[in-house]
């Protein structure tokens, strides 16, 4: 007999930071199409509003919250509220994030501490939060989304990469301590994907083809499947870790680049 399976994630309330767009979106709608209850959040009330009247035209389950992940206390008083009105967080995608470039030279300490607030704090402000509470529990999942550039230099990227850095590190700690109360952690690591933080970054219609074919001037490869990422392909990724279907799977990064980091 052949046994179907099952992500086991229908019923459960799913928390989704930086749900108004991009990855973030397609995480909380991936997420509600196998049955979660979602907890979208972002600072953005009308991006928010709009990804979450998406999911429930569908027929799936969602509800919006507005919430900045660089402050711990609202971060507290918005997942009480949630859990009062959804129930148990039993999933958590660390989904937030924002990009500043530029030569470290001239990266301003302003963008440095603003990509870090995001990227490292909130991540920290959310986790911990929620850790504390699945922890009471024994029970849950979080997932991470952070990015290749953690792994391997970028030019140009130095804040960014080194916070996705810290939060993948992070993450993994945090998945070593709480094994022992039935909580997984991992991370999910994208490339180039088609966001607007993505798109933010051309400068002309050569932008794509130089993601695609590399640029020998930065020290950058292409990508090896010959296509930039779409938000539901790492969405994916997300859902599969965050499931019943990888239940024995933590601590670890599941890099979804089409080979842009060569493995790394």
């Amino acid at each position: 007999m052949t046994q179907h399976l099952s992500t086991g994630l229908a019923g459960r309330v799913a928390l989704v930071t930086g749900a108004a767009n991009g990855i973030g979106a397609a995480v909380a709608a991936a997420l509600a199409r196998e049955g979660a209850i979602v907890a979208a959040t972002d600072v953005d009330s009308d991006g928010l509003r709009d990804s979450v009247g998406k999911i429930t035209a569908e027929g799936s389950a969602a509800r919006a919250y507005r919430l900045d992940v660089t402050r711990p206390g609202e971060v507290e008083e918005v997942l009480d509220r949630v859990e009062e009105e959804l129930g148990p967080v039993g999933v958590l995608a660390n989904v937030a994030g924002v990009l500043r470039t530029g030569p470290v030279v001239d990266i301003s300490d302003a963008d440095w501490r603003a990509v870090f607030a995001v990227n490292v704090d909130g991540v920290f402000a959310v986790s911990r939060a929620v850790a504390r509470r699945m922890a009471a529990r024994r029970s849950g999942a979080m997932v991470t989304v952070t990015s290749n550039a953690a792994a391997v230099p970028r030019m140009h990227m130095a804040a960014y990469s080194a916070s996705k850095a810290a939060s993948t590190a992070f993450s993994k700690c945090l998945a070593l301590e709480v094994a022992g109360h039935g909580v997984r952690c991992n991370v999910v690591a994208p490339g180039s994907t088609d966001t607007p933080m993505l798109r933010s970054m051309f400068t002309d219609d050569y932008g794509p083809r130089a993601v695609l074919e590399g640029a020998p001037e930065q020290y950058r490869v292409g990508i090896p499947l010959g296509k930039i990422a779409s938000p539901d392909d790492v969405a994916a990724a997300v859902v599969f870790l965050a499931s019943d279907l990888a239940g024995h799977i933590t601590m670890q990064e599941l890099v979804v680049d089409g080979g842009a980091a060569l493995g790394g």
